[in-house]
């Protein structure tokens, strides 16, 4: 299974006020990935950066954190795919990859 995670925080970043917050953002893209690719099992997943982490997820988190990355911050196959304010386009583009590979 795909997963693509959502790493954010219950308060919108600074830069980010007008924008959803983070866990309505993965919602969206649960529901468009859905939408998108009916065929393939592609999971979502919110992260809080402020929640006690482990591994991987924890040194992401804290990169989110001392980077001062504007969140959401949307990771495809270990890579950022986008910071605030998601496209579709570049997420799509990064799963349209990893299936040609896969």
């Amino acid at each position: 299974m795909e997963e693509v995670l959502v790493y954010g925080a219950g308060e919108r970043c600074a830069s980010c006020v007008n924008l959803p917050s983070s866990e309505e953002t993965a919602e969206w893209l649960r529901a468009a990935l859905e939408r998108k690719y009916p065929d393939r099992k592609i999971a979502v997943r919110y992260i809080d950066i402020h929640s006690e982490l482990s591994g991987t997820e924890a040194a992401f988190a804290a990169k989110v954190i001392d980077e001062d990355l504007f969140y959401p911050v949307v990771v495809a196959r270990n890579e950022i795919v986008s910071e605030g304010n998601p496209k579709l386009k570049n997420l799509y583009s990064v799963l349209e990859d990893h299936s040609a590979t896969a």
